[in-house]
Formats: structure tokens, sequence, C-alpha cells
């Protein structure tokens, strides 16, 4: 069974306590926006992902979408529910005003693309996408473009889509072969096919704006040679109602092993007209913004997924008897006890929610920055957040997705027997979680830019405002009488100083040997990943004990945060200083064996 239940104390505590110190900075954000506001909004996403979404996440999945005489169609309820979405303004609600967008922060907008995806991770791809091209576009297309387009995107009228990936390259985009021919107007063809194209096509809005990359006609090889072009499915009138149709066209839809209910498309591009987002040759840098903002987003789909995999199987092990605890009988009026006494048991929970809620509060962290760099009003606090969401993207895409895949793997271990049948539901999580590891760059690409890119660029300067919050907080807490935020805070400490020591190993050995860093660079990346969730652990901690100490009510939940962080502390953080010994062992045991011995 699909149990969810939005986790909205939880996001109310990282919204409004956790980071009440604005790390990077004052805002400069409507008056309106509140916090009573942003617990409003919570409440009817909430309202929407459980009522409207949920219902219709195992149903997709059995359905699927389909393709049939060049039309792409999606499940039974898809196209009323993404009706009642757009008319609730989901879709706009971080957009800039000036677009018909709400305005409001990342903070927010980001708990509730995580309840969205949680209930409905296939329909979340959809406004999910959208979004993401207009930040292309508004960062980088022409005014007339944007007065254009963006005011029906943003609305979620018309929808965007990311138009990459051709058959025979993907990550290597200068492999790429499409080409646009400019013409006497302003505007380009643009020739050639696209494959894996998330809402490439379907039928939940009039239009579909594709922004795709492409080769002009005396480009230069490589990737410096790749420009950006604003492709519509349907070329707008003058008036900007729907006109003719574009050469544009889908060539079949992906058979997939999950998200069956977000149609993923072959394009073809046939003389398309489009036109150029930014400058010749620069697309990647543009195209670029859209991705960085998918990969965030990509993280946050794999926190959605753990979430809704973690609530349903702790329904499970509430009500499944077998056995009778180690302990002795837990419930004697029953014939057996309920699986949630078995310490295995409680482990998988345990680790499940550890990874929820860690990664809610790291994402927080990171939105913070995102907004502080979009509405900051302190230069070197904004400085400081581009340097921290430079250095989290990969992070967040990488770390949230592979701990979604593993808590959807622990939801099935839970369920047993039933877990591995598609009556209970909890499969499509592992199907879903999946792709999350793969698109928008594999997690071994995000772990090399970020060890390989992100750690070296400005002499380590993104990894300064990390480094400095864990080891602020560590200075805070020195000397402390409390034993349990002794304890951590030493735990935390010897985490913190493995990967300072790594990050100087690593930073020597690259210099000599690439391969080194390749090697490496997955372990860093989940070394680095929870140092960054133990901060924010303890930092919780911390709230929490001053919050009983006041008798400021609430009581249960700030003594579940304690016990939830005692559990990190105790069995995933010393995960990160392990991971020092295996980068410490180098690439020689990776790279041995001979290409053809394998």
């Amino acid at each position: 069974m699909q149990v969810y239940t939005a986790p909205l104390r939880d996001m109310r505590f990282v919204l409004h306590e956790l980071f009440a110190d604005r790390p990077f900075g004052p805002l400069a954000l409507s008056d309106d926006f509140t916090p009573d506001l942003y617990d409003a909004v919570l409440e009817e996403a909430a309202r929407m992902a459980q009522e409207v979404l949920l219902p219709l996440n195992a149903s997709g999945d059995l359905e699927g979408c389909t393709y049939e005489n060049g039309v792409v169609r999606t499940p039974k309820g898809f196209p009323e529910a993404y009706a009642r979405f757009r008319e609730g303004g989901w879709a706009a609600l971080s957009s800039d005003p000036r677009w018909g967008g709400q305005g409001l922060p990342e903070t927010v907008n980001k708990l509730v693309e995580e309840m969205t995806c949680s209930a409905n991770l296939s329909f979340g791809l959809y406004p999910g996408l959208t979004h993401g091209a207009t930040t292309a576009i508004e960062g980088h297309a022409s005014e007339d473009l944007k007065q254009a387009y963006l005011p029906k995107m943003v609305s979620g009228e018309w929808a965007g889509t990311m138009c990459l990936t051709e058959s025979h390259c993907g990550t290597d985009l200068g492999l790429l072969r499409t080409r646009a021919v400019p013409q006497g107007d302003g505007s380009y063809k643009l020739t050639g096919s696209k494959i894996f194209i998330s809402s490439g096509d379907h039928d939940l809005t009039d239009n579909i704006i594709h922004l795709v990359l492409a080769r002009l006609p005396d480009a230069p090889a490589g990737v410096k040679g790749i420009s950006l072009f604003l492709v519509p499915k349907f070329l707008p009138n003058a008036d900007g109602s729907i006109g003719p149709r574009n050469g544009v066209a889908v060539a079949g839809i992906e058979h997939k092993m999950g998200l069956k209910a977000s149609a993923t498309c072959q394009m073809n591009f046939d003389d398309a007209a489009g036109w150029l987002v930014g400058e010749p040759n620069r697309g990647l840098a543009a195209m670029f913004t859209m991705m960085n903002t998918e990969r965030v987003s990509v993280g946050v789909q794999g926190l959605g997924v753990g979430e809704i995999a973690y609530q349903s199987a702790v329904a499970y092990a509430r009500d499944r008897l077998q056995g009778r605890a180690l302990t002795g009988p837990a419930r004697p009026d029953l014939p057996a006890d309920p699986i949630i006494v078995h310490p295995d048991v409680r482990r998988m929970l345990m680790t499940m929610r550890v990874y929820a809620e860690g990664c809610r509060a790291l994402g927080q962290w990171t939105s913070q920055a995102l907004d502080a760099e979009k509405h900051g009003t302190d230069p070197e606090g904004r400085a400081r957040a581009t340097d921290f969401v430079a250095l989290m993207t990969p992070v967040v895409k990488a770390l949230f997705t592979d701990l979604a895949s593993e808590a959807a793997n622990l939801a099935v271990q839970t369920y047993g027997g039933h877990g591995y049948i598609r009556e209970h539901g909890v499969e499509q999580f592992v199907r879903d979680a999946r792709i999350c590891q793969i698109y928008e760059g594999t997690n071994g690409v995000q772990a090399l830019d970020l060890l390989g890119r992100k750690m070296p660029a400005n002499m380590g300067r993104a990894l300064r405002p990390f480094f400095h919050s864990v080891s602020g907080l560590l200075e805070e807490l020195t000397g402390t009488t409390d034993k349990v935020l002794s304890i951590h805070a030493t735990a935390l400490h010897q985490a913190f100083g493995a990967l300072q020591l790594t990050t100087g190993m690593l930073a020597q050995k690259g210099l000599k040997d690439p391969d080194e860093i390749g090697a490496a660079a997955t372990d860093y990346l989940r070394m680095l990943g929870l140092v960054g969730i133990g901060y924010c652990f303890l930092k919780a901690e911390r709230i929490a004990q001053a919050r009983l100490a006041e008798g400021s009510g609430d009581e249960a939940f700030y003594r579940a945060k304690m016990a939830t962080a005692g559990f990190f502390f105790d069995r995933i953080l010393p995960q990160a200083t392990t991971g020092f010994l295996v980068i410490k062992s180098g690439k020689r045991s990776t790279m041995a064996l001979p290409a053809d011995a394998f």
C-alpha cells in the first residue's frame, strides 16, 4: 500500500527554525510573505498532493502513457489533475511576478516540490521541466522571446522541455549532430533527432516549448560550437494564440522501467522553426542554467520518493504480525507481534527516516542559498551563496537520489515478499527512484563535477562556506556540558576532520594523476554530503534541546528529532570516516585489471 501524509511538522521545522539565523544574510522579499502564509501554502499543497495526486500514482504507473497515430496521451485522471494544479497557481509558485509568478522563495517551493514528488513523481516531471525551461529563457533569451513565451509557461498553460540527448551522445554533448540553419527573418530551421526527452509530448497543455541544443553551419567542433534554440510545438500567432504546427514530431515513447506515467519521447525536428536563446555557440552555458535548476529538483525528487517509501514501510511494519519480540511478547493479546518490534526492522525504518529528514534539512540549507543568490541584500552573502550552490548542486542531485534508491529498496525489504509484488505498490518506488540516479547527468558525473571542477576552481573557494559553517558550529559547541551534544559534536568533528584530510590528499594526488580523482569521486561526494547532513542534525539537536528546556510545546516532535539524530550519529555518519580509508587506498585496485580482462 502506498501511504503518504505530508510531513508538515518537519517541513515547518526546517523552514522556520533550523535556518532562522539566515546563513546567507537577509532577503528582499515581499512583506506579505509571512510564516503564517508559508504554512498556509504548505497545508494547501499537502491537500493537493494527498487528495489529487496520490490516488493517481499507482493507477498511472499501471496504465502508463500511450502513443498512437502521432499523439501522446497521459493516463486517466492526469489532464484533470494538471488542470487543478495549474488553476491552483502551483506551477507559478516561485516564478517572477513580472511573468505572472507568485515570487515565493525556493525554501517554500522546494518543500512543495517534495510533496508533489512523494505523491506522484511521474506527474511532478511535467511542471518541473517547465519551471526549468522558464529559468533558462528568463536568464538568456531576448526580451521579445520572454514576452511571447514566459507568461503562458509560468502559468502552466504551456509546457517546456529540455532537448539535449541524441542516440549517439549523452553526457558528451560535443558529439551532437542536430543542425540549425539561419533564415533571413532572424529565425532558424532545425533538423535532427533527440531521445529521452521527458515531457516531450503530452495532452496536458495546448503547446510545448522545446529548448534544443544544435549546431550552426559555421560552428566550431566540440562543446564550443553548441547553440540553444527555442522551438515551439505550435507556432504562436501575433496575438499569442495557437498557430500552425511546427516541424516537431514524436517518433515514439520509451518503454521504461519506471516513471511510466511520464511521457519520455523520441523527437524529430524537420526544418522546425526556432529562435536563438543567448549568444551563438554559447548554448551550453545557457542550457546549464536550466540543468543546474533541474539537478537540484531531481535531488528533491529523490527525497520525495524516499519519504513515501519510509511512510509506507512504517505503516506495514505496524500492521504486519510476525513472530515475537526477542525480549518477550510485546502484544500478548495478538497471535504475534507487529514486525516493528524487531531490531532489524527498526534498523531499516530508522535508516529511511534519517535519510528523509537529513536530506530535507540539507536541501533547505541549499534552498536558503538559492534564495540569497536571487533576493539577497548583502553582496558578501550573495557571493557565499553562489559558491555554496555551486558546491551543493551535484551533492543534492547525487546523494539524495542514491539514498532514495536505498530507501525504496529498504521499503521492499520491510514488506518482504509482499513488497516484491505489484499489489502493495512499493516496488514502484524502486523503479521510479532508479532513473533519478541517471538523468540530468548520472551520479558518477555529478561526483566528477564536484571533485574535478568545483573543488579546485578558484583555489577551492566553493568549499569555504560549507567548511566555515561546520567548523563554526563545532567551535560554538566546544566545552558544552550537555553529554549527548558533546558526543555527537565529537563524532561530527572526527568525520569533518577526515573530510578535510581527504580533500587535501586528493588535491595533491589530482595534480599528478586525474584517475585518482575519478576513482575517489563517488566516495568523496557521499562523504561530504554525510558531513553536511551531520551538521544539520547537530544544529537541529541543539534547537530541539533548547525548545524542550523552554517548555515551548510539541515535546514529542523534539524528542523524536533527537532520537533520529542519535541514530544518524551512531549508525550513518561513521561511513564518512571510513570513506577516508577507502579513498586513501587510491586508484590502484580500481584500475589494475586490464580492460580486455573484464
